[in-house]
């Protein structure tokens, strides 16, 4: 997948599986029945996260969250419907039913307050990076430095509790904008999962960027409103059989290039 994944892109991507797509669902104490009377598993994903989430040539969304989402609509035996989500409205979005669930969640106690969360289903670490010849070992080096982050989300939540005073966070609505801040050298670093940081390691071999060191390790979670049991039972069982028949395993190696490690999938 090109580094380059252009803004262009993202864009469309939003606007063919936005708001017109969402099919608002009234809150149920039985999600999976309100989901086959509907007959579509509406997702909230991000639209430019690759490898979890992207958009493809044809513009429709591909990837490692997208495999799981589809796997999980079969189940159910419903059409999956991708709706593209911010960090700043998901949870507004999952709570108002105008998603069924949430992929690429982080767990903290603060969510948990107000959404539920199904088993994890990918590895997952927030790390700063940045390139080669930058001197940074640890968060105390972060000051005086400018850092990218996406707005609203976990790396947000847990680099503005690491960076000490004299950093400059400077947010941004989406990944592929954080990345291309980097990229171009408008900031020092950024902060983002181990996975979108794979893609910046990989491609960009003018700044030669290199993972400094982790802020946070928790495996993602699917997320879904609470008092939803039978649909987090369907979801649990659908990861459960997904790595028992490697087909989890199957996505890690397609999209996130490395062989699954159940270990990896414990809180």
């Amino acid at each position: 997948m090109s580094l380059h994944f252009n803004l262009k892109s993202s864009i469309a991507a939003l606007a063919l599986f936005g708001a017109g797509l969402v099919v608002a669902a009234p809150a149920s104490a039985d999600a999976v029945a309100d989901i086959q009377a509907a007959g579509v598993l509406n997702v909230g994903v991000f639209a430019d996260f690759p490898p979890f989430s992207s958009a493809s040539s044809d513009m429709s969304l591909k990837g490692y969250d997208m495999d799981v989402a589809q796997a999980i609509a079969d189940a159910l035996k419903v059409k999956l419907v991708p709706v593209a989500i911010t960090g700043q409205n998901r949870i507004p979005y999952l709570n108002d039913h105008r998603v069924d669930l949430l992929m690429s969640v982080g767990y903290s106690d603060e969510r948990a307050k107000v959404i539920d969360y199904a088993a994890p289903y990918a590895p997952y670490y927030i790390a700063v990076i940045g390139p080669a010849a930058t001197e940074v070992k640890d968060k105390a080096d972060l000051a005086g430095k400018s850092i990218a982050v996406n707005k609203g989300t976990l790396e947000d939540t847990s680099l503005t509790e690491a960076a000490p005073e004299g950093t400059d966070i400077k947010r941004f609505d989406n990944y592929n904008s954080v990345i291309q801040a980097f990229i171009s050298g408008q900031t020092d670093l950024m902060v983002v999962g181990n996975d979108v940081g794979a893609q910046v390691l990989a491609k960009q071999d003018a700044i030669k960027p290199e993972q400094k060191f982790q802020l946070l390790s928790s495996p993602s979670h699917i997320a879904l409103n609470k008092g939803e049991d039978a649909l987090k039972a369907t979801i649990n069982d659908t990861i459960a059989k997904m790595v028992a028949d490697g087909s989890l395993n199957a996505s890690s190696l397609t999209w996130l290039k490395v062989e699954l490690n159940p270990e990896n999938l414990k809180d």
